[in-house]
């Protein structure tokens, strides 16, 4: 890969420059705040990058995406990272978007896609179950036919932002006597539907932003499953390896470095900029080292994705190694 920018590269950049220059403002930088959200903040910035017609950089251009090449798409996320722009929610652009124009009918495209791209619902992701979490194919919450409707009972867990979506998408077992991947269905689930009851779960840092989540005999439309029955184990890969590409934060972890380098480069109590510190250098660079080893893993993927075939195994490995120097640069 050519990481060499071309003329038409750094115009695109100064595009984007120019656009968030006029348009970050200082409510949108603030809108997240260590585990806490502004809602109203983050909805009006996508609906700004939406009018832009640059919310979903990596939808095809039929659904509303940007028909941006690769460079241009990290181009983006690199100078919204700098420019301190709030990441764009996933759970609905990112996760459960892509498997509806994968995997989806025309009616279900026809209903959920325009919503997803103005903002105009707020989505979360219901995987993961208390005995179901990296085993996620262990998960027990059921689904019954009943007519034209399932009846779902169960219990997610660790369900990022639960407290404000309009709409979860759900893992949920059709068939008890199948093997475990493959008695799996993906469900769309109103969560003002009877029966669901969330509730919070405070984190250390005493921020709330994950929540468990309650199905006492909600029944869903048979009309919003995503596929075939019994198929959701295929749709949930497909939506993991798009998330874990989406998530290594290449770009916010360039920008806490570059922080934490101006914060060490300030005179501490005993007159020795912290910077000085060999030991302290010596830790920083290794994290500098591990970032760009998972820059070019994430290339890696992206150019995958671009050629036409899906991510491979390196996708997992940007979740694990991402989550990793975030740590590193916060301890």
């Amino acid at each position: 890969m050519d990481i060499q920018f071309k003329p038409e590269d750094l115009a695109f950049r100064d595009e984007v420059r120019a656009f968030l220059k006029e348009k970050l403002t200082p409510e949108f930088k603030s809108a997240v705040v260590g585990g806490q959200i502004t809602k109203d903040a983050i909805v009006g910035w996508q609906k700004i990058l939406y009018e832009k017609g640059w919310i979903a950089p990596n939808w095809p251009q039929k659904y509303g995406g940007t028909g941006w090449n690769i460079t241009q798409k990290y181009i983006f996320e690199n100078e919204c990272a700098e420019a301190g722009a709030p990441a764009v929610v996933p759970f609905g652009l990112k996760m459960v978007g892509p498997v509806i124009y994968k995997f989806g009918n025309d009616e279900q495209k026809a209903r959920f896609l325009p919503d997803i791209l103005q903002s105009n619902v707020w989505w979360c992701q219901g995987y993961s179950e208390p005995g179901a979490g990296s085993d996620l194919a262990a998960l027990k919450t059921k689904a019954e036919l009943d007519g034209d409707h399932y009846v779902v009972n169960g219990q997610k867990i660790w369900t990022t932002y639960a407290q404000h979506a309009d709409w979860i998408f759900c893992l949920v077992r059709t068939d008890a006597n199948a093997k475990k991947q493959e008695g799996i269905s993906f469900l769309l689930i109103d969560m003002n539907t009877p029966g669901i009851t969330v509730r919070k779960i405070d984190s250390i840092d005493n921020q709330h932003s994950l929540n468990e989540v309650f199905f006492d005999n909600v029944r869903v439309p048979v009309a919003n499953r995503i596929g075939e029955e019994n198929q959701g184990w295929t749709y949930a890969k497909y939506l993991l390896t798009h998330e874990r590409t989406a998530i290594a934060g290449v770009p916010q972890s360039k920008k806490a470095i570059q922080s934490l380098k101006d914060m060490a480069a300030k005179e501490m109590s005993g007159g020795r900029p912290l910077l000085e510190d060999p030991v302290f250098c010596a830790k920083l660079a290794k994290i500098e080292v591990d970032l760009m080893a998972l820059e070019f893993t994430e290339l890696r993927a992206i150019a995958s994705l671009a050629s036409g075939a899906a991510p491979g195994p390196e996708s997992s490995i940007l979740k694990i190694r991402g989550t990793a120097i975030q740590q590193a640069l916060s301890e």
